[in-house]
Order: structure tokens, then C-alpha cells, then sequence
């Protein structure tokens, strides 16, 4: 397909219609935040159930991505689709009304099994599409300002609900925006699938699960709950599974990802970029939450209202990007983009208790801002570095690395973060303030009011320090990745075909 090809309106109409799944499937990441309390209350949930109801959907999410980004292009990414869309329609329904809380669990992981196969599609269609490079970019720009979106708004959206209906009714949100989607879907989206697909490696799904799910899970109990022998023995299983995997693809004679994509600087070096940028933007989400909540003293409504804020600066970072790498090379875009985001981590190095929310939401908004422009153009670079045949499974290998990402994230800077706030207290500290700001937060409530003044003043000043710590590192982080990712990417063209399996004969690369 030539690049002289343009798409017109239905395209672009189109576009809007892919942004509902993907908007859904966001948002459903965080739209519990406040809603765990009420379903805690009405279903008897423990701890460990709790844990469970937050988790499973990002595990089986993160698990089955490469499966369905391969089974997309073999069976059709609009069919895949639309079986998502029911799949999440359906568990949205059964969630709302669940009766206990092995129901709801068992809920959201169909939801996750639905978002696996929402997500990479939406991208693969969009490779389809828009086969123009400039109307590609503006494209997937809009995609990424949604995807960034549907996280933010998540939990406002949640708390909004919760102050008018009961909490089935974050789920039941879904189910008007997956029937408009399955109306217009037929109509709108084209169907693609790859011509040459051949069978479906069962083994390879089989492999990729059993690596992705112990590694995510590990590195998430690790942050959690600090060194422990049985998320390690996971995260190393998880490696080796995964040594196994890539041998597989090797051999098979129709693998699920083709290793020669890796090959290809502007996919490999892109895939690095977006998985840095993930493990900033979530590692410094989970504090800049608490620091609103329990330092500035927000009700979580208000604090997820303010932490909108930052979109503002956001909703222009992504066309601008585009903007950009139209006229200089999208690898000093990208590095570029990557030091605006460590000028907003430097800007958090300076806030503290007695600041106002002006510095740390200008620290926010400029690291989100650089990394939205960051993720539009690695984004672009990953999907328009292969063919359309591939796009499903590279955009697959994109979302489950986004994954990984954010579970570092929250693993390293969260470990960072915690040792810092450690080493601000005092020797004789008691065991709620060294559990954290929100354990001392806690306790603070049962002690007379000068203690608890005075307990409080401890924990968020090493709250803050903890704050300026992972900042720092933050911005060390970003500001290696912006030289690296310049001198890796220089002379790179997104548009590049990769070499094709010897499996796949008829798979040619696009004629751009």
C-alpha cells in the first residue's frame, strides 16, 4: 500500500469509534480506586481478596497481550475486536452484580481477557488505516493522548459515580460505550488479517503466559512486601520460561512474534524508550497520589480532580511531538521529549509539606507532557516499523513492555523511595511510621492531638524527602535515556520494513 493513500472521513470517524475500547480499557486500571471501600463493605472482601480484585485484570491483561496480538492477525483484528467488546461487555455486567468476592474476581479477569484483545488491535487497525506517515502520526497521537487519558480520568470518573450510584456502576459504565462499539464497528472499521498467517502457535501462547504472569507478579509482590525468596523463584522462573519462549520462535515454523522485527533500531530502540518512560510516569504517579491525599490533606475526589491539572499541558504534548518530528529527526524529538520530562522531576526535587499544589502540579504536567510526546513517537516508530501484517503482534509486544514498565515503576522507585523515607525518621521511630505514610496516617487518628501533630509532621516531611529522593533518580534516569535514546535513533525511519520470516514467503514488506 503506498503511502500516497490517504485516508478520508470514514477514517478518521473511525479513529473515534477505536477510541471507545481503548478509553474503557484505561480507565478500568484505576477506576476501582475508590470504589474498593464501598465493595469491601457490601461483599466481606479481605485483604488478600482485595489484593486480587485490584490485580488480576492487569495480570491476565499483561499475560495474554502477545497471544492476542498474534491471534488478531491471523483470525482479523475487527473479528478480535468485537469478541473482546462482548467478552468485556459481559464480565462488565457480571462484575456489577457480583455476590461475593470470588465473583468479582473471577469478573475481572474475563475483563482482562477482553482488555488483551482490545488493546492491541485498536493500534494494529489504526497501522491499517492510516497508511500515510503524517496522517499515521497525528493518528496514533490521538491514540496515546486517549490511552493517557482513560488513566487519568479513571478514578474522577469512579469517585463521580460513587457520590450518585452504587459501585456496580463503574462497571455497568462500559456496557453503553461496547454496544455503540459493536454498532459502528462493522460498519466503520475495515477487517485485516494476514494473509499467510498459518496455524496458531498454541505452545508459544502457552510459553508467554507462564513468562510474562511470574515475572509481573514478582516484581509487583517484591514492591509490595520487600525480599522475599518466593517472588524471586517467581521473576527467575518467569526468565527462564521466557529463554524458552524466544527458542520457540525460533523454530516454529509460524511463530507469534517475528524476532527479526528486533533487529530494526526504530523497533528495538522505540520498545526501550516507551518501557523506560513507563516505569517514570507509573513510578512517580503512586507518590504524587499519596502527597496530594496525605501530605496536602485532599479528600481523593479532589485529589484526583487536581491531578488532572497537568492535562491541560498534556493535551497539546502529543500533536506538538508530531508537529516536531515533521520537520527534525524524531530521534532528537524523542531525546528532547525526554528532557522535558527530567525538567519535571527536577521541578519535584524542590517541593515539600508547606509547598503549594502549584510546584508539584508543575513538576507533574512537565513530566507528563514530555512523556506523552515520548510515547506518541516511539509508539509511531514501533507500529510503522513493520508491516501490516506484523502490526498486531508488535503492537502486542508494545503493550505487554508498557506492562513491564509500569511494574518496575512501581518496584524501583517505589523501593527507593522507601528506603529514603526510612532513612529521614528517627532511631527510635515507632512501627507505623516506618510502615509509611499511610500506615502513620492511620495510627495518627487513635493518638491525642498533639501526638498525632507531631507524628504526622514526621512522616511527611520523610514523606517528602522520599519524594525529592526518587526525583532525583527520576531525572538521572530520563536524562541518560534522552542521550541514549538520541544516539540509537539517529538516521532511523519508522517506515523501514523489517525482514520477513522465510516461514512467511507471501509476507512482503509495505511498499512505502
Amino acid at each position: 500500500m503506498s503511502t500516497t493513500e490517504r485516508a478520508g472521513r470514514k477514517e478518521w470517524i473511525a479513529l473515534g469509534v477505536l477510541a471507545l475500547p481503548l478509553l474503557l480499557v484505561s480507565m478500568d486500571v484505576s477506576v476501582l480506586y475508590f470504589a474498593v471501600p464501598y465493595i469491601s463493605a457490601d461483599l466481606g472482601v479481605n485483604a488478600t481478596e482485595q489484593l486480587w480484585i485490584f490485580d488480576i485484570y492487569g495480570f491476565v491483561l499483561a499475560g495474554l497481550l502477545i497471544t492476542m496480538g498474534s491471534l488478531g492477525d491471523r483470525i482479523g483484528r475487527r473479528r478480535l475486536l468485537i469478541f473482546g467488546a462482548i467478552a468485556f461487555g459481559l464480565a462488565s455486567v457480571v462484575a456489577a452484580y457480583a455476590q461475593n468476592p470470588e465473583q468479582l474476581i473471577a469478573a475481572r479477569a474475563v475483563l482482562g481477557i477482553g482488555g488483551a484483545t482490545l488493546m492491541p488491535s485498536t493500534l494494529a487497525l489504526i497501522r491499517n488505516m492510516f497508511h500515510d506517515a503524517g496522517q499515521r502520526q497525528k493518528a496514533i497521537a490521538f491514540w496515546s493522548a486517549v490511552m493517557m487519558g482513560g488513566i487519568s480520568l479513571g478514578p474522577v470518573f469512579g469517585g463521580f459515580l460513587l457520590e450518585h450510584f452504587w459501585w456496580g456502576s463503574v462497571f455497568l459504565a462500559n456496557i453503553p460505550a461496547m454496544i455503540l462499539l459493536l454498532i459502528l464497528a462493522p460498519i466503520l472499521l475495515p477487517e485485516f488479517k494476514a494473509p499467510t498467517g498459518g496455524r496458531f502457535d498454541l505452545l508459544g501462547s502457552v510459553l508467554s503466559l507462564a513468562a510474562v504472569l511470574p515475572i509481573i507478579w514478582g516484581i509487583k509482590e517484591l514492591a509490595a512486601h520487600g525480599t522475599a525468596s518466593l517472588p524471586v523463584v517467581a521473576i527467575v522462573a518467569g526468565l527462564i520460561v521466557g529463554v524458552l519462549f524466544v527458542q520457540r520462535q525460533r523454530t516454529a515454523a509460524y511463530p507469534m512474534i517475528e524476532l527479526a522485527m528486533f533487529r530494526n533500531r526504530a523497533f528495538s530502540g522505540s520498545l526501550a524508550a516507551n518501557t523506560i518512560g513507563m516505569v517514570a510516569l507509573v513510578g512517580n504517579a503512586i507518590f504524587m497520589t499519596q502527597y496530594l491525599q496525605l501530605v496536602q490533606g485532599l479528600s481523593p475526589l479532589k485529589a484526583a480532580l487536581w491531578s488532572l491539572a497537568p492535562s491541560v499541558v498534556v493535551g497539546g504534548a502529543a500533536p506538538l511531538a508530531t508537529t516536531l518530528a515533521k520537520r527534525f529527526d524524531r530521534a532528537y524529538v524523542t531525546g528532547g521529549a525526554f528532557l522535558l520530562a527530567a525538567g519535571g522531576f527536577a521541578v519535584l526535587t524542590q517541593v515539600r509539606v508547606e509547598s503549594s499544589l502549584a510546584v508539584i502540579l508543575t513538576g507533574a504536567g512537565l513530566l507528563a507532557a514530555g512523556l506523552v510526546m515520548v510515547m506518541s513517537l516511539v509508539t509511531e516508530a514501533i507500529v510503522g516499523s513493520v508491516t501490516p501484517e506484523r502490526a498486531g503482534s508488535a503492537s502486542a509486544v508494545m503493550e505487554t513492555c508498557s506492562e513491564f514498565g509500569g511494574a518496575l515503576g512501581i518496584a524501583v522507585l517505589g523501593s527507593i523511595g522507601t528506603a529514603a523515607y526510612r532513612a529521614d525518621l528517627p532511631a527510635n521511630a515507632i512501627a507505623p511510621l516506618r510502615e509509611g505514610l499511610p500506615s502513620a496516617t492511620a495510627a495518627a487518628t487513635h493518638l491525642p492531638g498533639p501526638a498525632a501533630e507531631a507524628l504526622l509532621a514526621t512522616a511527611r516531611h520523610a514523606f517528602t524527602h522520599s519524594l525529592n529522593t526518587i526525583s532525583v533518580v527520576g531525572a538521572a534516569l530520563l536524562v541518560t535515556t534522552a542521550v541514549i535514546t538520541t544516539l540509537t535513533l539517529r538516521r532511523t525511519t519508522p517506515l523501514a520494513a523489517p525482514t520477513t520470516s522465510p516461514a512467511d514467503p507471501k509476507l512482503t514488506p509495505a511498499n512505502h
